[in-house]
């Protein structure tokens, strides 16, 4: 398990060089962010180089999983991620379903999100890159999406039964949504690619909050969790301290699975 810094949520209006070479600082050796239109890829790459940096994931742009009339639009949004991942040696890219419709049956719209997973998954599975289903929450921050419960993902992702497509677990979309984050992350660990974070409510550091960010890190851990753990939070401390922090409190989840074995 390793960790990863989302710049467009720690380093909103930053500089991209301001932001990368705060995470290289805080010793975490992965970024990742949202929106790959608005970046400068060229500097972007230059800066990966300089820094020895690794982009752990970003997201998808265009077209919607929920709505079978967008799904051409969607995989052409894709193949575009796919091209840019495939620059910048991202092995990972996240989507999310998209808006619900109240004139759709909310069945009709879950199984429209599945049929366009099957046919991204040749796209990614021949780019050799994981495709990331995100839930989120709807009561707080994203009022309505469709798809916001892990267990509904889950089930997708068993529907779709292809290896490069997975489920992006945030524990603090879930939590507000259902919690009981440790078993529903532990039971489906083989379906999870990717882990958001930060603390609820509030969004913020780990460490504030309802969440036992300690105890959740070293049950994954015991599960064998293997992919990355991103941090996604808003910064109330100093961007660098709230980072070591973190890096303290994820290694301290590490150290207590292993001295438990």
């Amino acid at each position: 398990m390793k960790l990863s810094v989302c710049i467009d949520s720690i380093c909103r209006g930053w500089d991209l060089t301001e932001a990368l070479e705060l995470v290289k600082k805080s010793g975490i050796g992965a970024f990742e962010f949202w929106n790959w239109k608005n970046k400068d890829l060229d500097r972007m790459e230059r800066e990966m180089d300089r820094l020895g940096l690794t982009l752990s994931a970003f997201c998808t742009v265009g077209g919607a999983l929920a709505n079978r009339d967008s799904h051409g639009e969607y995989l052409e949004g894709l193949r575009d991620a796919v091209a840019v991942a495939k620059r910048l040696g991202c092995k990972r890219l996240i989507t999310t379903a998209g808006n619900e419709s109240e004139d759709m049956p909310r069945a009709k719209q879950l199984e429209d999100v599945a049929s366009g997973l099957r046919s991204a998954a040749g796209i990614v599975e021949e780019a050799g890159i994981t495709l990331l289903l995100e839930p989120l929450n709807t009561a707080v921050d994203h009022p309505g999406q469709l798809l916001s419960r892990s267990s509904e993902a889950f089930d997708i992702i068993d529907q779709v039964g292809n290896r490069y497509v997975k489920v992006l677990f945030d524990a603090y979309h879930q939590q507000v949504t259902e919690g009981n984050l440790i078993s529903a992350m532990t039971e489906h660990i083989a379906s999870i690619g990717h882990i958001h974070a930060a603390g609820c409510p509030g969004r913020h550091e780990l460490q504030f909050g309802e969440i036992h960010y300690g105890n959740l890190i070293s049950a994954l851990s015991e599960a064998g969790y293997q992919h990355y753990f991103g941090l996604e939070y808003v910064p109330t401390l100093h961007a660098l301290e709230g980072l070591k922090s973190a890096k303290k409190l994820f290694e301290t989840g590490i150290d207590e699975c292993a001295r438990a074995k």
